[in-house]
């Protein structure tokens, strides 16, 4: 099995400080190297270079402007990156990083050497550590906190399942934060009007971009792409242990696999 994890940048830092959460990524990375023991293929989707970089920096709150949000990636991205490594170092797991732009996933020849290489990590052993490369490009600001951009590669390495941790427990009929009556859906089976309408675009934390909405984009390019896609909730990371015994709280996307679905057709339409 191949599996993409994502997550999200609220799941990885302390709400109060903005500082990284050591407690959660080392939980996080003891259970990707607890698959990787299994046989599975691991790659992990993270967000958090910017609100690293913030707290590093010592600003207060998310940076609005783009040069701003690059500068605090840059420096968040280094100490991120090097945070994981020494803890993947110590379960004997070897990490490598990949950033990831737009113009790699929609321009044919970067698109066939960025699968080349995620082949060789995977063949090798090694847990890729995906982010967009917020540094040098400005479209990654519109992915939503990388959502779209795990889907992307959830598609992009023929992953039979992605995971999206996150701040809320899955996909509900309305907005539990609102509406107490909201109920969780456990399963879709196929991605349609209806369950569209459910989608809210904002996020619930100001460290992170991403609503539901981003999330249902991600569900549809993994689900079209011939992968399940599960949303979780990261509050307790036990969970990515639960989905593979079958017993977690969250929502189901089944795999919808659609052979009239091109990756780098529907990032031209989608995201401009």
């Amino acid at each position: 099995m191949r599996v993409v994890i994502k997550i999200g940048s609220s799941s990885l830092t302390h709400k109060t400080t903005g500082s990284i959460n050591l407690y959660k990524i080392e939980l996080l990375v003891r259970s990707l190297c607890d698959l990787r023991n299994q046989g599975m293929d691991v790659c992990l989707v993270s967000s958090g270079a910017i609100a690293v970089g913030r707290d590093a920096i010592g600003l207060s709150e998310r940076p609005k402007d783009i040069s701003t949000k690059q500068a605090c990636a840059a420096v968040g991205q280094a100490k991120l990156m090097m945070t994981y490594q020494k803890i993947f170092g110590e379960y004997n797991q070897t990490a490598g990083q990949v950033l990831l732009t737009k113009n790699t996933m929609i321009n044919p020849v970067s698109r066939i050497n960025a699968q080349n290489t995620f082949e060789e990590l995977f063949r090798l052993g090694v847990i890729p550590v995906v982010n967009e490369n917020d540094t040098v490009s400005t479209y990654e600001m519109q992915f939503g906190d990388n959502d779209t951009l795990s889907a992307l590669v959830a598609s992009l390495v023929h992953a039979d399942k992605l995971i999206l941790l996150s701040d809320i427990d899955g996909l509900y009929t309305d907005d539990p934060n609102t509406n107490p009556d909201a109920k969780l859906i456990s399963d879709v089976e196929k991605i349609d009007s209806s369950i569209l309408s459910m989608a809210k675009e904002s996020s619930g934390s100001n460290v992170g971009t991403g609503g539901m909405a981003t999330k249902l984009t991600a569900a549809k390019i993994a689900t079209y792409s011939g992968a399940d896609m599960i949303i979780a909730n990261a509050a307790n990371l036990g969970v990515i242990h639960d989905i593979f015994t079958g017993d977690f709280v969250g929502t189901t996307f089944h795999a919808d696999l659609n052979p009239n679905f091109h990756l780098e057709n529907f990032i031209m339409e989608s995201i401009g």
